[in-house]
């Protein structure tokens, strides 16, 4: 039997290692949890050696397994360093990005300026990548990424966009007359579940109260903006989305301890790549609405 192992059985190893489970490595990887199960299953047969322990909470590596992943992470490094070289060198504008940004800003901001890049730029193909997860553009997981952060990361370049207000929103059904409004952790709230990143809201939640009264959690903030337009209860949100709403309506000013920067951020190594420029160019000079 061939014992050897191609990059592909490495990667698997490696996206399940950082997955910490089988069904969000195949999220993650874009393919089914039994599909992830068969590929994992033959590369243990192949080497004859166990590479994870399976447990109720998730898959952990075994000492085999940690070296299967130390030398993945070798690889990666390697190739990808050298894929960034390598595309660094492109002269010409054209060609496939790799945009990551999150639901809420495609929706809410994105859209319309990705249509009118298409015109300007019509043999640059936008790959965007919609994901409320953080990706590694070192991993090449992303070209570009357009997303909210206190603060980036050391070794990505760019620059902030501007600053992402957000205050409560409630359905524009819920009418106190004229009584002064309840204290908001009296109202029915929808709030983000335990697995959404969000720091300064959860702080912002439980500091105030507001996280006990939940009736509703959402993992995304266009969730929760849905849930919202429902009637399901109040929520914070991003200005620039529920603003528009007709259906909505703002219960006070912006929160500051809420506000977050948008940064348009990518790798060093592609700054310089033609097709890469003419896209942070594009969304640089932009008027994003926030």
């Amino acid at each position: 039997m061939n014992k050897k192992l191609d990059w592909n059985d490495y990667e698997i190893v490696l996206r399940i290692a950082d997955a910490g489970s089988l069904s969000k490595a195949a999220h993650l990887a874009g393919t089914s949890h039994p599909t992830m199960f068969r590929k994992i299953n033959a590369v243990e047969e192949r080497l004859g050696v166990r590479l994870f322990d399976r447990f109720r909470t998730g898959y952990q590596p075994t000492a085999a397994g940690d070296e299967i992943v130390s030398a993945a992470r070798r690889i990666a490094a390697l190739t990808n360093d050298t894929e960034r070289r390598v595309s660094g060198r492109d002269l010409r504008p054209s060609g496939v990005v790799r945009v990551a940004t999150t639901d809420t800003l495609l929706f809410g901001v994105l859209a319309p300026e990705i249509a009118r890049f298409r015109q300007l730029q019509p043999e640059i193909t936008l790959d965007v990548v919609v994901s409320n997860e953080v990706f590694d553009l070192s991993l090449r997981e992303a070209d570009i990424a357009i997303r909210p952060a206190s603060s980036p990361d050391d070794h990505l370049v760019g620059r902030k966009l501007g600053l992402i207000r957000q205050a409560v929103y409630a359905h524009r059904s819920l009418d106190f007359g004229d009584t002064p409004r309840p204290p908001l952790e009296t109202l029915d709230w929808v709030g983000p579940s335990s697995s959404m990143a969000y720091g300064q809201l959860h702080a912002w939640m439980r500091r105030t109260g507001c996280d006990e009264a939940c009736v509703c959690r959402m993992d995304s903030m266009l969730g929760m903006y849905a849930a919202v337009r429902y009637g399901i209860g109040v929520a914070i949100l991003p200005c620039y989305l529920a603003d528009a709403d007709s259906e909505l309506t703002r219960l006070g000013e912006s929160i500051d301890g809420v506000a977050v920067d948008l940064w348009l951020l990518t790798h060093p190594d592609l700054r310089r790549t033609a097709r890469v420029r003419a896209v942070l160019d594009h969304f640089s000079e932009s008027a994003l609405l926030l």
